[in-house]
């Protein structure tokens, strides 16, 4: 499953009504931690599949959903569980950092 490029009018329906675990990743084209964190998000969506959805939210094209979470660093990545925020991670760091949450979901 590929990740999915989210807009501020799909992330009611595609995070928050998900039955599955989700991860959202926050940045920005421009941001360089966050091309350091996308490879790593890329690799668990792949690795993961059919057991989390995998979201990208470009704080630019989304910044309702940037506001509403309180997003003041990118990159965030926000981990969801039944449509509610339950981890989060601000700034780049390793996948095993970002392994050890997602499995904490399940």
């Amino acid at each position: 499953m590929a990740v999915i490029k989210m807009t501020d009018d799909q992330f009611e329906e595609v995070v928050l009504k998900s039955k599955l675990p989700v991860i959202v990743d926050f940045g920005a084209t421009w941001c360089g931690p966050c091309k350091k964190v996308e490879p790593i998000i890329e690799e668990l969506s792949d690795e993961f599949v059919g057991k989390v959805t995998v979201v990208k939210c470009d704080v630019e094209e989304c910044p309702r959903t940037a506001a509403m979470f309180g997003i003041m660093n990118i990159p965030t990545v926000l981990f969801f569980k039944d449509g509610k925020p339950i981890d989060k991670n601000v700034g780049a760091a390793p996948k095993k950092m970002f392994v050890e949450k997602l499995e904490k979901m399940f």
